[in-house]
């Protein structure tokens, strides 16, 4: 398994930084944060980088998702910034879509259930990629999987995990849209269910409270998680984060 990653989330709405809250887009607010007054993306990152250290990100371009205007001079500009690496989730439908960001320099494409129309999508992007560079988000709602897959809209979520990994997919998110911006904590059973089966490197984003939470995904053997709202109302401390990962 890899180096436990802690990557802090950029939601990009009307190309400018929101706070997401359980999924509900329609009422994302420009984002606030004790460790920057900004909202342009781009910034964001850089200081995100120079004064806090940070070099991944996970960025989600709710304006590809929503209205298919993808933010590519954005991402550009932030690829253009040395040592950032971004996975990102620009809301993939089919691989026409996936052609606008086969040139870009990203460290991992997301390829979101919500949003896939087919899983034949997912096999035509194992073929164009590096493997590891495909992350399947399983997007969720309160643990309800969200897709417009037909085929997994009668299946539970550990069904669904396996019929993914059988594709060759060895990155997965668990991403539950009720918890983001809640930081309700814990590790839910299902996760747990969820790490004991699938073989490959799992991230987890929504509900991170505090520094514990983080320490309970990586004791239990989780690959990274994704940090929001914690990160930037000041629940979790920079200095936490910096002794955590030198530990």
């Amino acid at each position: 398994m890899n180096k436990f990653r802690i990557i802090p989330v950029i939601d990009i709405l009307n190309s400018q930084a929101v706070h997401a809250i359980k999924g509900e887009r329609e009422n994302y607010k420009p984002l606030k944060s004790v460790l920057i007054n900004d909202i342009n993306p781009t910034r964001i990152v850089l200081t995100l980088k120079k004064k806090y250290l940070f070099n991944d990100f996970y960025i989600a371009d709710l304006d590809a998702i929503l209205q298919r205007k993808p933010n590519i001079t954005i991402l550009s500009k932030i690829l253009d910034i040395p040592e950032v690496e971004i996975m990102i989730d620009p809301g993939i439908k089919t691989n026409k879509d996936v052609e606008k960001y086969f040139n870009l320099n990203l460290k991992s494409l997301i390829l979101g259930l919500e949003t896939l129309r087919d899983l034949k999508v997912i096999t035509e992007c194992l073929e164009l990629f590096d493997i590891n560079k495909i992350i399947v988000s399983i997007d969720m709602y309160n643990e309800v999987i969200q897709t417009n897959i037909k085929e997994f809209r009668s299946q539970d979520i550990l069904e669904i995990i396996s019929k993914i990994e059988d594709l060759g997919v060895v990155n997965i998110i668990l991403l539950d849209l009720f918890k983001v911006g809640q930081k309700i904590g814990g590790i839910s059973a299902l996760y747990l269910k969820i790490r004991e089966q699938f073989n490959g490197e799992i991230f987890v984003g929504g509900g991170i409270k505090d520094i514990q939470d983080i320490k309970g995904y990586k004791s239990n053997n989780f690959s990274g998680v994704l940090i929001g709202t914690a990160l930037h109302d000041g629940s979790i401390k920079i200095e936490e984060l910096r002794s955590f990962l030198k530990s």
